[in-house]
Order: C-alpha cells, then structure tokens, then sequence
C-alpha cells in the first residue's frame, strides 16, 4: 500500500480528530509563510503570493465546513501545505 494511500484511510477513519489538527498546522504554516513573503516584498507582486498562499488556505478550510468527501479534503490538504512549504522555501532563501 503507497504512503498516499495508507495516509489517506487513516485520514478518513479519524476525521473528526484530523480536522482541528489540521485546521492549526496549515493555518500556523501559511502564517509563517505569509510572514517571510512580506518580510522579503522587494516588488508589488508579492501580493500575487499572497494571494495565492490565501487561497488555498481558505479552499481547505471552506471544503471542511461545506463536509466534502474526504478524499478531496485530504488532497487539498497535501496541495496546501505543499504551497505553503514551497512559498517559505523560496522566501528563506531570498533572506539568505
């Protein structure tokens, strides 16, 4: 069984206990996120950033309240934290 595929079963016999965690990790990583994109603006696209990093944020947590399958919950929580994990990356190394 692929690592995709056991997190998604576990992710789905324990929802009630993923989605208040899940809810805190990707809200304090995109804060993190959006805290480097605004420490490192140097342009006027970094509100395209984000913009970017917001949406996603707010499509996780709208797909929670509307209670779509989880299947979709989890996938748009492995995108999230994938945008949030790349945005950090980028802006770390620009301070660097």
């Amino acid at each position: 069984m692929s690592l995709y595929n056991k997190g998604l079963q576990d992710f789905t016999d324990h929802l009630i206990l993923y989605i208040p965690l899940s809810i805190i990790f990707q809200s304090c990583i995109g804060s993190i996120a959006t805290m480097l994109i605004l420490m490192t603006s140097q342009s006027t696209f970094h509100f395209l950033d984000l913009t970017l990093v917001v949406t996603f944020a707010m499509a996780y947590n709208g797909s929670l309240y509307a209670q779509l399958k989880p299947k979709l919950i989890f996938n748009l929580f492995i995108a999230t934290v994938l945008v949030h994990i790349t945005f950090i990356i980028i802006n770390l190394l620009r301070l660097a």
